[in-house]
């Protein structure tokens, strides 16, 4: 994929397949639609785009901070461009922007600026100020500006809605495996190795701090998972603490790692960790040496399950 995904900074070298939407997750169903785009883009010798709007629209409109998403924007970019998408282009989201109307809408950004010659949307799409204009008003302006308009069906658009709900409650519950077999791959944190209070080092079972700058990313439930990443093209497992550390008075929120068998010294490297499985629920325990020793069952059953799944 091209690395420019500003709209502002975007030149339009050929004509375009355009769809628009969040694609947060970029899981099965959306999948299903990114192929339709790219494979229409090659028939029709097109570049493939993904228009998207940050931030959410509701953050900007209803001050809703409380939205979480499943992906950062790198992380939607990186799916996406392994899909094999030409372009994921982000338009700033703000209130001046939505006050645009349809018309101008779709002469100023997908006729000007995306030079679109097809226009891939939902049938219950709506645009423009107060998304007042539907798929009948597109197909009305595909006339007026020469570009055609594809319809995807309500059954998709079903599984597109139903399955990015389905994962942000599968998330909060921590059923990363359902999670998973929704996006069709692992569930990822990325962030930033940052010095922690040592605290694991002391137990035997030293972590790396990871800060997570995005506010907007969903973390899943509090507790113990299962976990890879790939540092330095190794891939390393280990296991992952989501929660507070009640049993040490812990009073922020950490995320903590305890990568198996591995030393290296990876301070402020951004690694993205891929979630496999949850281990249990965070627990008080009456001792530091009581959560040792649940550490190390952790430890083992986390070893039991790499070994079945993922033996090499």
């Amino acid at each position: 994929m091209n690395s420019v995904n500003n709209i502002e900074s975007y030149k339009a070298q050929a004509p375009t397949v355009v769809t628009i939407g969040t694609f947060d997750g970029v899981h099965i169903g959306h999948q299903k639609i990114v192929k339709r785009l790219i494979n229409a883009g090659k028939l029709e010798g097109l570049k493939s785009v993904i228009l998207t709007f940050f931030p959410h629209p509701r953050m900007v409109l209803q001050k809703d901070s409380s939205i979480k998403l499943i992906n950062t924007i790198d992380e939607r970019h990186a799916i996406l461009d392994a899909l094999g998408l030409d372009y994921l282009l982000i338009k700033k989201f703000t209130k001046e922007f939505s006050r645009l109307s349809a018309e101008d809408f779709v002469k100023q950004i997908l006729v000007d600026k995306l030079h679109a010659k097809k226009v891939i949307i939902g049938y219950d799409h709506r645009f423009g100020r107060n998304r007042n204009a539907n798929i009948d008003d597109l197909k009305r302006f595909g006339k007026v500006y020469d570009f055609e308009v594809e319809e995807i069906s309500a059954q998709d658009i079903n599984d597109v809605a139903v399955s990015s709900t389905k994962i942000r409650k599968a998330l909060n519950e921590g059923q990363m495996a359902k999670a998973n077999m929704f996006l069709g791959y692992n569930f990822m944190i990325t962030g930033t190795v940052v010095k922690g209070k040592g605290l694991g080092k002391k137990l035997g079972f030293p972590t790396a701090n990871i800060k997570v700058e995005e506010n907007y990313k969903l973390i899943p439930k509090y507790g113990s998972y299962i976990v890879s990443s790939t540092i330095n093209n190794k891939k390393v497992f280990g296991m992952l603490n989501i929660g507070m550390n009640p049993t040490v008075a812990g009073n922020t929120e950490s995320i903590e790692v305890h990568f198996f068998n591995f030393n290296k010294d990876i301070y402020n490297k951004t690694i993205q960790i891929d979630l496999y499985e949850r281990i249990r629920d965070e627990q008080k325990f009456e001792s530091v040496e009581a959560l040792k020793n649940q550490l190390a069952k952790d430890r083992e059953t986390a070893l039991v399950y790499i070994a079945k799944h993922h033996a090499r």
